[in-house]
């Protein structure tokens, strides 16, 4: 008989493989992948779990207070918005993310579709498959260096960024109320309010979380001191940009384009009228995806799981208040 169960709720992996391994590991891990959509599926099927690893279904407080046996709760992922962490931690269970997860993928993304914005490239892409050879439909353009990139957040991702957007002779400037000054001084990033930066900044790179604080933060007044040339890239959340707003600035000329991994309704919707705009580009919630990223995600979110289980507090313990609750050991 198990010791553990340990459920996956929903998953769009083609292969489980990696978290398999990580559980193989343990004596007495019994693993069991389900599909849940709805808090109901997820009491209904996970009843008995000691651990969940977690991907889109909701882990509410219903959710939460229904499973008795729960111990943990890991989100493949950065962001935990599927989760009620108040919840888990008034019950005493831990809950896990993977904070290092792709800052590789997104930073370079991030500025990729910066450069494609700067640069004009796809526009240009399509004329000449139209088969118009002719440079002048990208004017104008205009030279990266000594433009400025305005960073809103200044996690790990953003950093990272930064020092990418740094080496192209760019300035970087960020808005995040959280970050102590010390930590941007190294960075050599000066910290603005919020529309102090979109009224400066050339280039908008959003990387908040979607918190309720956070939804439409970027809506019609910073679009309003935003410069005309100014160009706003999204590979966080769609819903932090007020894209009602974001559609009215790019109609009437406000800003000179977007770059949008995330939009706020995903897929995009047939008739949303940023599927016809020639200075946006779009694309599909892809920033954080490469082979090795999806690996040592998979790997990590297993691992906070098995790091409870085993008696350890996880090394991405998302709620450290609950040690007020849950006596576990430190991992050396």
């Amino acid at each position: 008989m198990s010791k553990y169960k340990v459920y996956v709720t929903d998953y769009e992996y083609a292969s489980l493989a990696p978290e398999e391994e990580v559980f193989s590991k343990m004596d007495g891990v019994e693993f069991i992948p389900v599909q849940c959509k709805t808090e109901e599926e997820v009491i209904e099927l996970c009843k008995d779990a000691d651990g969940l690893i977690n991907q889109y279904a909701p882990i509410t407080r219903k959710v939460i207070e229904s499973l008795p046996n729960l111990k943990v709760i890991s989100r493949y992922g950065v962001g935990v918005n599927t989760i009620d962490i108040d919840a888990a931690t008034e019950n005493g269970i831990i809950v896990g993310n993977v904070t290092d997860y792709c800052m590789d993928e997104v930073s370079d993304h991030a500025f990729a579709l910066l450069m494609a914005c700067a640069r004009k490239v796809v526009l240009l892409n399509q004329e000449v498959k139209n088969h118009n050879w002719d440079f002048k439909v990208s004017v104008p353009i205009y030279r990266l260096r000594g433009t400025v990139l305005g960073l809103i957040g200044l996690g790990k991702i953003p950093q990272a960024l930064a020092k990418k957007a740094q080496a192209f002779g760019i300035k970087v400037v960020a808005y995040d109320p959280f970050v102590p000054k010390e930590v941007a001084e190294e960075l050599h990033v000066e910290l603005l309010e919020l529309n102090d930066l979109c009224a400066q900044a050339d280039f908008i790179s959003v990387h908040a979380p979607l918190i309720e604080s956070t939804v439409g933060m970027i809506s019609e007044e910073q679009f309003n001191v935003m410069k005309k040339e100014a160009f706003i890239i999204n590979t966080s959340r769609g819903p932090v940009i007020d894209e009602k707003a974001l559609i009215a600035a790019l109609q009437q000329e406000k800003i000179a384009g977007a770059g949008l991994d995330v939009v706020e309704e995903e897929p995009i919707e047939k008739d949303n009228p940023l599927l016809t705009m020639d200075n946006v580009i779009l694309n599909p919630h892809v920033a954080w995806y490469s082979e090795e990223a999806q690996l040592e995600l998979k790997r990590k979110t297993a691992q906070n799981v098995a790091d409870v289980l085993s008696g350890y507090y996880p090394t991405y313990l998302f709620n450290p208040n609950v040690k007020e609750k849950v006596k576990l050991s430190n991992k050396k």
